[in-house]
């Protein structure tokens, strides 16, 4: 008997859960997408019924429990626009407080501070095109907020220092060249951790307890991020000159834990109970250590968590640190909350997001391969075919994933799902400016090396034309954001691999696209791709509007119009160009932005995107 099939609205209707947070009284708020966009609920225990505390057509985009108070704080955009605004929600009476009320400005959350009185963020509200740090008391609203740092770049606030005298900042140049500050709240001076002068990451900060040093996940001095304490000199005394009683000054880096080849990409710690958890990035799937420091730079781990083989991220200790609550997805597991008992290492499924009426069963394991490209590297890639896929006659996706330096790793695709289910193999490769498998593989596309990440493209095809599955007539380029842009470079320059090519909020032309984006991102895009400045010309040669006379294959371009990212613009002129050669179609949606958070919208887009296959493949 044969897996019965299901339709893509079915597929878009599976439901995740994640991004959770303990109140002080064991109450877990979390996301979900229950009502086609994701909102703030609540649980008691795991598997309990959940309550649901907003009601909004907008997504919300985070949630943050008060440490003191039956409170918290979320966020929440305005039709995809990333304009993010805060407020604050009292769950029992269900009142919301609006924090912020400027929807021209983005408001990046820091965290409450620990006594509960006040928060932080970030915003652009004085200009567009830098982010400074405000404190807000808890009932204060609108302007009232207090600007306690000019910033002239890409600010965040990574949290309160233990006694709540000062922020962690941090600073994005690019997206492998950051830095770390100390800003005193009272006097704004800021201290800089950081210095170095090649590219490097410090992600994932966090105030060791006793506010003397900082942990991090940097790869400032080998190839993988490593986890790093950061000492501040002060010897207890919060004065930052340094050295301390233990010859430590300010800014000096000590190795806690090495992922060797692999990454340290994430860390919390509990400043009461010197509890901590980190996680590696090993070939795509997550393994997290939970322990406890018995001394500045030593983790003496507790039992393995009893997670699924998964993607595993958000992780956030409940009360007394005796749980920590994690969001969990893998390839078979739609998303959904864990919480594991630090103690015993036993975890407890809290969430139970439905998969729509679809047979858990029924979803489909990838196998991680590695195939051959160009100048003879291995390239990592996740390959998954339909069961019992007819030999020779196997249709195949191509996903690309953006960035361009992120990662495809095995978390639940719902669309991907419906692929195999509807008899489409799917191929998700990680070519060279991925992130996750060391900082030279991120730096391999940068500038002028940009087609050589497409190059990587086309032995991912050469590769696909020898399985022994594969219809190497019906092979689909598909990628959303910078994977557009890897969309339409493949077909302009590998014209004759494609049976069609499916764009989604992609880049057609790196001119017009950095002219256009917002403000903030330039110099940010700009470290990654090449200046306006220096490098138009290069820009130009490599765009694949000036190019679209190449494209062979039928071509569909969806976008949002309030994409703050990619502006609509890059659609536009694609469809008009590609429309002259080849049958193209064009979708925007006008209450979206960068990518479509509404159900009713991504029904319509992907039920699209079948239908343009049907038609072509």
């Amino acid at each position: 008997m044969t897996d019965p099939t299901y339709d893509i609205e079915r597929y878009l209707n599976v439901r995740s859960a994640h991004s959770a947070a303990f109140a002080p009284d064991g109450t877990l708020a979390f996301l979900m997408d229950t009502t086609g966009t994701p909102q703030v609920w609540s649980l008691e225990e795991p598997g309990a019924w959940p309550e649901q505390h907003t009601f909004d057509e907008e997504r919300v985009t985070f949630v943050d429990w008060s440490p003191e108070r039956r409170e918290l704080a979320f966020g929440m955009d305005e039709g995809g626009n990333e304009r993010m605004q805060l407020f604050r929600l009292d769950p029992d009476s269900g009142v919301v407080t609006e924090l912020t009320g400027m929807p021209e400005a983005k408001h990046r959350w820091g965290g409450w501070s620990d006594d509960g009185e006040r928060f932080a963020f970030a915003s652009n509200r004085r200009d567009e095109s830098v982010f400074d740090v405000y404190v807000q008391e808890r009932d204060e609203t609108g302007d009232e907020a207090e600007l306690v740092y000019e910033g002239d770049g890409w600010l965040s606030v990574a949290g309160w220092s233990p006694d709540d005298t000062r922020l962690l900042v941090h600073e994005a140049r690019g997206s492998f060249d950051h830095d770390l500050h100390v800003l005193d709240i009272g006097t704004g001076e800021l201290t800089h951790l950081t210095p170095h002068t090649t590219d490097a990451r410090f992600q994932s900060p966090e105030w060791a307890p006793d506010g003397d040093s900082v942990y991090v996940c940097t790869d400032h001095a080998s190839d993988t991020l490593r986890l790093e304490r950061i000492s501040l000199g002060s010897g207890g005394d919060g004065d930052g000159d340094g050295p301390d009683g233990d010859g430590e000054t300010l800014g000096d880096l000590f190795v806690v834990e090495d992922g060797g080849e692999w990454n340290v990409d994430g860390v919390v710690v509990d400043e009461d109970t010197n509890r901590v958890a980190y996680s590696r990035n090993v070939d795509g799937y997550t393994e997290i250590t939970v322990g406890e420091f018995t001394a500045r730079d030593r983790i003496d781990p507790f039992v393995e968590p009893e997670l699924p083989k998964c993607v595993a991220g958000g992780a956030s200790f409940g009360p007394d640190a005796d749980r920590l609550a994690v969001t969990v997805t893998g390839s078979t597991v739609n998303t959904n909350t864990y919480v594991v008992d630090v103690t015993s290492g036993e975890a407890a499924r809290w969430t139970h997001a439905a998969t729509a009426g679809i047979p858990e069963e029924t979803f489909v394991e990838p196998e991680l391969v590695h195939y051959p490209t160009f100048d003879g590297r291995e390239i990592p890639a996740f390959f998954s075919t339909p069961d019992d896929a007819p030999a020779g006659d196997t249709p195949v996706v191509v996903d690309i994933h953006g960035g361009p330096e992120s990662q495809r790793r095995p978390s639940f695709n719902a669309v991907k799902q419906y692929f195999l289910n509807n008899g489409y193999a799917v191929f998700e490769p990680n070519v060279r400016g991925s992130s996750g498998y060391g900082k030279a593989y991120a730096h391999l596309d940068d500038v002028e090396s940009r087609m050589d990440s497409v190059a990587d493209i086309e032995a991912a095809v050469e590769w696909l034309h020898d399985h022994p599955a594969v219809d190497p007539e019906r092979i689909v380029a598909m990628g959303g954001s910078y994977g557009g842009f890897m969309v339409l470079s493949a077909m302009t320059e590998y014209p004759e691999l494609w049976a069609a090519g499916i764009d989604i909020v992609g880049i057609a032309s790196f001119v017009t696209f950095l002219e256009n984006t917002g403000d903030w991102r330039r110099e940010l895009r700009e470290a990654e791709y090449g200046s306006l400045e220096d490098d138009r010309e290069f820009l130009e040669s490599v765009s694949p509007i000036n190019h679209a006379h190449e494209i062979a294959a039928p071509l569909f371009v969806l976008h949002g119009a309030n994409d703050p990212r990619v502006p609509v613009g890059e659609a536009e002129q694609i469809v008009e160009e590609a429309s002259e050669h080849v049958p193209t179609r064009k979708l925007i949606f006008e209450d979206e932005g960068h990518g479509f958070s509404k159900l009713e919208n991504r029904i319509e887009a992907y039920r699209a995107i079948v239908e343009f296959l049907q038609e072509h493949v």
